[in-house]
């Protein structure tokens, strides 16, 4: 198979995203890019005790569009608080009330180490605005498709945009049994649980920017008052780009994953352990963890932010990734596990992939059979 030849304005959509999820925090990425020390300045949560300078969190200085909160509390919440709702109805309730327009920020810290002489990598800051869609709603079944738009403000503070870019999706499932879970080292590997272990339960499968699989666990909603919570079992992820872009001393991410429903959006928080393996798969027989790391990622109701290239762009594509989910499901479903390269003859999978989005839906004749065969062509170079 050919190395794609991707086009401009493919690697310039790139760069400009990665310029826009960025450090929220202007002043603290202005004091590590000045080595500005204060020690009333401090990032929030940080190592307080520490002397000297630390360096403010990762990221930039980019800036988006002005954004107005939503001031009321959103229709899916709302749908939440009707009276007499059975608990399974409550769940799906739950889960659909993550779709809709947001402000998103993603914040990650260091907050233990497990080695002699460990030193704490700076703290993870980013934002943006999406649109989560849903994309499949059936009484045991939602999937849920994020989708970024971003206006950028460039040095002489004229907006520049609509940046649009399909984003992770997640997928839920009702008392599942077959979870595909990661096994470390690039691979993914089906494990059955006995409809007792999973009664009640609802499965998150997240899922990359191309569907290729991420990581998959059950959990139970539960419902209070004024919120409703779902946490994950302990489950394995492969490193996510803010991580495996800048470090290479670990291989897994193990945690959980908190999903919270409020009255102007929802939170999702992470608890992760920095995982050592060994050459076959195994945690490190010596040192095996490097350190704790805690994550929270905010989705704020946003109202009056123009989504409309969004809506375009998926209106244009999404029979295409409709086909991708399906292709990718067919190699789930061949063995009991499968490895994906990152890489094939130097090109990225996503960008294969991003690349036939634009060719295959271009003329507006699209045709669905040939776009499957062009897709197993391309996922049998990346999967073994």
């Amino acid at each position: 198979m050919k190395p794609f030849q991707l086009p401009r304005i493919f690697f310039v959509l790139v760069a400009a995203l990665s310029q826009a999820t960025t450090s929220l925090s202007v002043q603290a990425a202005d004091m590590a890019a000045n080595d500005v020390c204060e020690g009333q300045l401090r990032y929030t949560f940080s190592w307080s005790m520490e002397t000297g300078c630390q360096p403010g969190p990762r990221g930039g200085t980019t800036k988006g569009a002005p954004l107005t909160l939503d001031p009321e509390s959103h229709p899916g919440w709302l749908a939440l608080q009707e009276p007499g709702l059975a608990n399974h109805e409550k769940d799906r309730r739950a889960i659909l009330a993550m779709a809709g327009p947001y402000r998103t920020s993603f914040e990650f810290i260091e907050t233990i180490g497990y080695t002699p002489g460990f030193d704490h990598s700076r703290p993870y800051q980013s934002w943006g605005t999406e649109y989560i869609y849903v994309i499949e709603d059936r009484p045991d079944f939602i999937s849920l498709q994020h989708l970024m738009v971003m206006f950028v403000a460039g040095e002489d503070g004229a907006l520049l945009g609509p940046f649009v870019q399909k984003h992770w999706r997640q997928d839920w499932q009702y008392q599942k049994e077959d979870l595909l879970e990661y096994a470390g080292l690039e691979t993914w590997a089906h494990r059955e649980y006995t409809p007792d272990q999973v009664a009640g339960t609802w499965s998150q499968s997240v899922y990359q920017v191309d569907d290729s699989p991420r990581y998959e666990a059950a959990g139970r909603w539960q419902h209070y008052p004024n919120f409703s919570t779902w946490i994950s079992a302990t489950t394995w992820r492969p490193l996510p780009r803010r991580e495996s872009s800048v470090r290479d001393d670990y291989q897994v991410l193990e945690g959980t994953n908190r999903h919270t429903i409020v009255p102007n959006g929802w939170v999702q928080e992470e608890e992760n352990y920095k995982l050592v393996l060994d050459g076959v798969g195994n945690r490190a027989e010596h040192q095996p963890y490097l350190s704790k790391e805690l994550g929270v990622n905010r989705y704020e109701r946003i109202v009056d932010f123009d989504f409309s290239a969004g809506d375009q762009y998926w209106e244009q594509t999404s029979f295409y990734w409709a086909d991708v989910r399906a292709v990718w499901q067919s190699f789930f479903d061949r063995g009991s596990q499968l490895h994906i390269n990152e890489n094939a003859d130097g090109v990225p999978l996503f960008a294969a992939l991003f690349e036939q989005a634009e060719v295959l839906t271009a003329s507006g004749d699209y045709d669905s059979e040939h776009a499957r065969d062009m897709l197993k062509e391309i996922l049998d170079s990346y999967i073994e």
